[in-house]
């Protein structure tokens, strides 16, 4: 009786070992491997050609997929590698249609001249194969499209010791939508990246840049980001940081506008990281920008007063859910800030929220 109970415990150990090995050699062959510099898919395009205007207004959200809305407690966030432990892989078929009802309500309902939107999902898995910009575009039929993919995987296999209820497929990125039709637009690949195996399931982190000529004589220079997650220590959001720094103040430098939207994942200089819950922080922390990122005469725009990031252990709690600060943007010296909000949704349809500025090109 002992030596079938060996045998089989061997036999289970060799076909789980098989599986991982299977998964990390696939994995390895189909890793997508992006160039550092790569033109955008372009989705539709603007008859406006020229930024006439000098007040212009711009909208960043990080959608979560459609898959993150109050309901979701990710797994992920969890330290879920290898089980889920009774929390959501992914969200039901009806609750990606109403997160994404809620999106296209945004973009529809939102008077904004230029969109940022990161974790757009064109034919993934996890959003039951939803493809998230066409329905974006269908809101602003008159807008120029663009998309750049950061995240391509034939099968993320987490949570290992659940392959039958696997991630699966995914084929995400960070879309944006204008009004003006931009003269060039670019995907600039971001520096760093996680050690094998974790890599070739994680996000190829990128910039999206769109260029506008206005009637100043000066281009418009917008950047789309997703920095890291899950990103212990913080090291290859480092690395990003400097590469988009040097990038921004080289743009400045040629007498352009620069605006940075982004989902940062990390605080603007300053902001305590805790200002929602005071001492409260369940364990989370949150890094901030080096206030020395930029000069002094850059700024950093954000509303204190609303949270842009909430935590996905649990299903959202307005009492005890952990909130921050983490999406914002960044403008040059050149730029005046007029105003700026963060639409306070509660967090139904997204673990972020949307943030809305008015700018004054000077």
């Amino acid at each position: 009786m002992m030596r079938k109970t060996i045998r089989i415990s061997l036999l289970l150990v060799a076909i789980f070992l098989l599986y991982v090995g299977g998964v990390l050699l696939h994995g390895t062959l189909t890793d997508w491997q992006p160039d550092e510099d790569l033109p955008v898919d372009v989705y539709a395009q603007s008859t406006n050609d020229v930024i006439e205007d000098s007040i212009i207004s711009l909208a960043i959200w990080n959608m979560g997929y459609a898959g993150l809305g109050e309901e979701s407690n990710f797994f992920f966030d969890s330290g879920g590698f290898f089980m889920s432990n009774g929390k959501m892989i992914r969200p039901s078929e009806e609750l990606v249609e109403k997160n994404l009802d809620g999106a296209e309500l945004f973009v529809k309902s939102t008077e904004a001249d230029i969109f940022l939107i990161q974790e757009v999902d064109l034919n993934s898995r996890r959003s039951y194969y939803t493809q998230q910009l066409d329905s974006l575009r269908a809101q602003r039929p008159d807008y120029a499209a663009s998309y750049a993919a950061n995240y391509r995987v034939t099968r993320v296999p987490i949570p290992i010791l659940e392959p039958w209820r696997a991630y699966g497929k995914v084929e995400a990125g960070i879309a944006s939508l204008s009004r003006w039709q931009p003269t060039a637009e670019r995907r600039l690949q971001l520096p760093g990246s996680f050690d094998w195996p974790t890599r070739i399931f994680q996000l190829d982190r990128c910039l999206l840049i769109s260029r506008f000529p206005t009637s100043s004589g000066k281009e418009l220079v917008v950047i789309n980001a997703h920095l890291s997650a899950y990103d212990k220590g913080g090291v290859l959001k480092k690395q990003q940081m400097v590469f988009l720094q040097q990038l921004v103040t080289t743009e400045y430098d040629k007498g352009n506008y620069v605006i940075v939207g982004a989902d940062w994942n990390q605080c603007p200089p300053f902001f305590p990281f805790d200002t929602f819950s005071p001492g409260e922080t369940d364990g989370y922390t949150q890094s901030n920008i080096a206030a020395d990122f930029v000069g002094e005469d850059w700024q950093w725009l954000y509303d204190p007063t609303v949270p842009s990031n909430r935590k996905l252990r649990s299903v959202y709690d307005t009492e005890n859910t952990f909130r921050t600060v983490i999406d914002f943007f960044l403008i040059s010296p050149n730029i005046k800030a007029l105003k700026v909000k963060t639409l306070d949704q509660q967090f139904r349809f997204s673990d972020h929220q949307p943030v809305w500025v008015q700018l004054e090109l000077l």
